[in-house]
């Protein structure tokens, strides 16, 4: 497998359709398992589902290979294909009878946890990135939750590298200074 982690993305694709050797797969595998957990959780808010549906996307992927045209890149893609997936999770669980807790029902909480600090701080985040522009949060997730280089979202955007560069940091200090000021 170690001697495939060189190779593009496009290249593992090609080279697992050739010869069906699951180490190219494996490969893909390995780069973007972290990232498409990451970014179902952004769209579900679902930690205890979100192992489970990274799996389904990747075995999705894996039985749709051959349906990978090379029009984008493979990140795209399968950012689009989670997307979708967990969309259609959460619209079939809002199909889905929810039991009402009784409302007197006292819950104690001795300490929070790590999970819960980690889970207060995404819920600021998300909120934040509510109150920005489409443009913004598109430049950000691009950056930070698909991995693409400064020069691929500029040309996704039609600027030149610097303008990019600009608009992420603008767009950074502008999340911090709001998040700061939840904090408040």
């Amino acid at each position: 497998m170690y001697r495939n982690t060189h190779l593009r993305d496009e290249e593992l694709i090609q080279q697992y359709l050739d010869t069906r050797e699951n180490d190219y797969f494996d490969v893909l595998y390995t780069r973007y398992a972290t990232k498409v957990y990451r970014r179902c959780l952004s769209i579900t808010k679902d930690t205890a589902r979100e192992e489970d549906f990274t799996q389904d996307i990747f075995l999705r992927i894996y039985g749709n290979l051959n349906s990978f045209k090379g029009r984008s890149a493979f990140s795209t893609w399968l950012y689009s294909v989670s997307y979708n997936y967990c969309m259609d999770q959460l619209r079939r669980a809002s199909r889905t009878p929810v039991v009402a807790l009784d409302e007197k029902q006292e819950f104690a909480y001795d300490d929070k946890s790590e999970q819960d600090c980690i889970d207060t701080q995404l819920h600021y985040v998300t909120a934040i990135m509510n109150t920005i522009s489409p443009d913004e949060v598109r430049m950000m997730r691009l950056k930070y939750e698909d991995g693409l280089d400064v020069r691929e979202i500029a040309r996704q955007f039609r600027l030149n590298d610097s303008a990019v560069k600009m608009r992420l940091k603008r767009t950074r200090d502008k999340i911090r200074r709001l998040y700061q000021a939840q904090l408040s």
